[in-house]
């Protein structure tokens, strides 16, 4: 009996080295050396200092901003730590408050823009974390950021293409506008 105790709890110790220590050092060690920015976050850097990541949305309120998708994660709009969507269904009186809530505070912002406000600009996503926003969302908003700043429109739309990615590999996903980016692109002086 006590060699079967000895042999399991050397198994134990062998594994719990194999599997806890020397797996999760080689597979951190290999994202370092192959994929060194996506392993430390895909941080976007300015001046010197990280203001973002690529792969998590955030709370621009201000209307001289784009905004992006509403975030689902509580107690804080763009919570990493509380990844979720709502789960409230299409018909949830919850769910359509809150969509009226959300059209209400875009017509208020922008009471001249009388057109369809897009889904994506009044529903979050299932993660609540969505970094991106539809060109259709982005040319929503592209007026209100044009006066709130002084500039020509279509400066501001031109903006907007350079931050618009196209489908993955051609064919996955949609056209999607990277929100963080293009807000840091209207904050940067001119000439930059």
């Amino acid at each position: 009996m006590s060699k079967l105790l000895r042999q399991s709890f050397m198994l134990l110790l062998v594994l719990t080295v194999i599997t806890g220590v020397l797996y999760p050092l080689a597979a951190t060690g290999l994202a370092q050396l192959i994929f060194p920015r996506q392993a430390n976050g895909s941080l976007v850097i300015r001046g010197g200092k990280p203001v973002g990541s690529v792969l998590i949305g955030q709370s621009f309120t201000d209307p001289k901003y784009f905004w992006g998708r509403p975030s689902a994660t509580s107690p804080h709009p763009y919570n990493g730590g509380s990844s979720s969507g709502s789960n409230l269904g299409p018909t949830n009186p919850a769910l359509v408050e809150a969509v009226r809530q959300r059209i209400a505070a875009l017509r208020a912002a922008d009471p001249g823009n009388t057109a369809p406000v897009p889904v994506d600009l009044v529903t979050a996503s299932a993660s609540g974390l969505d970094p991106q926003i539809s060109p259709a969302a982005a040319q929503y908003q592209v007026a209100r950021v044009a006066r709130l700043r002084h500039l020509d429109v279509a400066q501001v739309r031109s903006l907007v293409r350079r931050y618009t990615q196209g489908r993955q590999l051609g064919i996955l996903g949609e056209p999607r506008v990277d929100v963080l980016r293009l807000n840091l692109a209207l904050d940067a002086p001119v000439g930059q």
